[in-house]
């Protein structure tokens, strides 16, 4: 009981504290109309605590986004989209087209609309530009889709395997993924930027994945050299968070503090 009322009590929070037009996106019919919206599956904190099992069809996915990242049923590999296209990145680093009928426990996508363009001359790793795009961006409390092209100088990139019940949190899983190093390679980067205030249902500032251009590889971005790449953005002021209908999300203690936890599986 006393974890069912820490979910609602982690339910009202995020309507208090957004401020993202929640009201007006509560009903189906008026976010399908909505493209310039970020619609995410489950959260963070569930995904780092080894809520697996995913609800929600690459089918009903594809009809909110056509970009984003996120990964699948059991954990096994990681998810990347791009030009409607999504894509499913395992541990063995082959990017695979994904089944609308797969599950997906944890996604964030959008319809992407550049709003801005960069481009990027200089050599940057990945804090560098985090730094960088930080100085640019007007504002630090809403969201960006951010899409990255060009030839990559360097990028280092892992996947995760698929994974059995009982499951670990995520950060034990990530003791034995998969690393992926590329040097001088074609490519695209796809990510976003969320405000701090969300830490606990999305990342807090930048999570990125990466696919060749042939779209044969990739990963979850761990670290990038880049120079003479494009840089879009898409700002979006609108959120939209379906939770997980299932026994193990309800009995997770949603407000537990895990942003360590968070740091160590995502950099």
């Amino acid at each position: 009981m006393m974890g069912f009322r820490y979910f609602l009590a982690a339910i009202a929070l995020v309507a208090l504290i957004t401020g993202m037009a929640i009201y007006s996106n509560l009903y189906p019919q008026n976010i399908e109309d909505n493209e310039d919206i970020i619609y995410q599956t489950s959260t963070i904190n569930a995904l780092v605590e080894g809520v697996y099992d995913g609800d929600i069809t690459f089918e009903e996915l594809h009809k909110h986004g056509d970009f984003g990242l996120g990964t699948f049923n059991q954990l096994d590999g990681e998810m990347i989209a791009l030009d409607g296209d999504f894509y499913q990145i395992k541990s063995n680093g082959i990017a695979y087209l994904v089944n609308d009928s797969m599950l997906t426990p944890f996604s964030v996508v959008t319809f992407f609309e550049s709003d801005d363009e960069i481009l990027l001359r200089k050599s940057k790793n990945y804090s560098e530009l985090e730094h960088y795009l930080d100085d640019l961006l007007p504002t630090e409390n809403i969201f960006y889709a951010i899409k990255i092209e060009g030839t990559f100088d360097y990028i280092k990139a892992r996947s995760v395997p698929g994974q059995n019940k009982p499951y670990s949190n995520l950060a034990i899983v990530v003791q034995n993924q998969s690393i992926f190093e590329f040097n001088d390679v074609k490519g695209t980067i796809v990510g976003f930027r969320t405000p701090e205030y969300v830490g606990g249902i999305n990342v807090p500032g930048y999570h990125f994945h990466f696919i060749t251009n042939d779209k044969q590889a990739g990963g979850h971005v761990l670290e990038f050299e880049i120079e003479n790449v494009s840089v879009n953005i898409d700002y979006t002021s609108d959120f939209y968070l379906v939770l997980p209908e299932n026994e193990e999300f309800y009995e997770l203690e949603s407000v537990k503090e895990m942003q360590k936890d968070i740091e160590k599986v995502e950099r």
